[in-house]
């Protein structure tokens, strides 16, 4: 099959940069990418520089590397945040720079490692790190974006050829952000969050105190609201320059955080979760009094069960997001096996750490003024898809009135 051209891979990194990034001159970029993906790298450092860009710093990864470490080094040294990598998140904090991220991780590479030690590894790093992550949130762009290795492609079309295979997910993906040879995809993204931001608006104008969600595969669930709180999509500003931002490319998600410790029932999922490069599947969480008490997962049960221990507040949700199924990438008819895609699949739930920014003066605020506003805090952010094809959710007043927002797993 014909390789992707060069033209359409420098339309893709202009739409991550210009439109997703959107860096602006004099700005100092945070480019993260696995380098095996170093020709598109090139092509991105570039853009960067195009636009503006004061300096292009790059992280690289590499997903045997990570692997190797987990399977000879212990845990002890995995956890450790040596003092020249804290000192590079308080240059971050002082430099706020743009953060590229190019996804392109073999979802089975972490096959084989310990969970425990995963787990383990993720909260002593996460712990020291995220005071960091804390002082820039809000202050910065940022996006995530995608580039499809060999592995990946391979786990998403196991009977195709490698090339063949490659191929398959790159139309995906770039179906997904709209881009093709003959398209003007600055316009139609623009289209695209201007579609979801007066969904959001709606839902804004409602004034829902709580969202009950029910499906025949078992989803029971209500979880109440914060009062005040926004619903938001596609687009973000940064609260130092005012800059607009898209964070997800694809992204097709409206979504708000709840009331931290309010909500009842269980929520079952319809996709698979990719975590820690580790496979979770078949699974449903149960949540009382506001936090998930009980878990089943046909796979990965002890991996879900971690995940939801990794600390206090990651027993509790700190998002909610409607998709409708009609989405491009549910579109698609398979798994990504990446959350950045999976999640704009359907309506999703995410356990853990919650989006202060929904409040109101949101970026101003502390994580902990906004945990007394209700904000959920943990140092996971993790999304599970639960849009059922027949998924019915309605958005209660405070009058007790029923609103359906959705029906048969679409906007009512």
């Amino acid at each position: 099959m014909e390789k992707i051209s060069e033209n359409l891979l420098k339309k893709y990194a202009q739409l991550i940069v210009r439109t997703g990034a959107n860096v602006q001159p004099g700005q100092v970029v945070q480019l993260v990418i696995s380098v095996e993906q170093y020709p598109f790298a090139a092509l991105i450092i570039e853009e960067c520089y195009r636009a503006g860009a004061k300096k292009v710093n790059v992280d690289w990864s590499y997903d045997v590397h990570s692997r190797l470490n987990f399977l000879y080094a212990d845990e002890e040294t995995l956890s450790a945040v040596l003092p020249w990598q804290e000192e590079k998140m308080k240059q971050a904090v002082q430099d706020l720079p743009v953060r590229i991220f190019i996804s392109s991780e073999d979802p089975d590479a972490m096959n084989g490692v310990d969970p425990r030690k995963l787990s383990a590894v993720a909260r002593a790093r996460s712990t020291v790190m995220k005071p960091y992550r804390n002082a820039i949130d809000g202050r910065h762009q940022w996006v995530i974006a995608a580039y499809p290795s060999a592995k990946w492609a391979a786990k998403c079309f196991p009977d195709a050829e490698e090339e063949e295979a490659v191929r398959l997910l790159w139309d995906a993906i770039l179906k997904t952000v709209r881009v093709r040879e003959d398209s003007d995809p600055v316009a139609e993204w623009k289209a695209h969050t201007d579609f979801i931001e007066k969904k959001a608006a709606w839902l804004n104008q409602q004034g829902f105190t709580s969202l009950r969600y029910r499906s025949a595969n078992g989803t029971d669930f209500s979880v109440e609201l914060i009062p005040g709180a926004k619903w938001e999509g596609a687009g973000a500003i940064n609260s130092e320059n005012g800059v607009f931002y898209i964070p997800n490319m694809p992204t097709e998600e409206i979504f708000t955080s709840p009331l931290a410790g309010r909500c009842e029932g269980t929520l079952v999922a319809v996709k698979p979760l990719s975590w820690n490069s580790q496979l979770i599947e078949n699974f449903s969480i149960t949540f009382e009094g506001g936090r998930a008490v009980s878990c089943r997962a046909e796979k990965g049960q002890e991996l879900l069960e971690k995940m939801i221990h990794m600390d206090e507040g990651a027993c509790m949700l700190g998002e909610v997001a409607l998709v409708p199924r009609e989405s491009p990438v549910n579109q698609c008819g398979f798994l990504f096996y990446e959350t950045l895609f999976d999640e704009n699949a359907c309506c999703h739930c995410a356990l853990g750490m919650g989006f202060k920014e929904v409040l109101p003066d949101g970026d101003r605020l502390t994580m902990e003024e906004a945990q007394k506003m209700g904000i959920n805090d943990s140092i996971i952010h993790v999304d599970f898809m639960v849009g059922a094809d027949d998924l019915s959710i309605d958005g209660i007043r405070a009058d007790g009135t029923a609103v359906p927002v959705f029906r048969n797993g679409t906007w009512a």
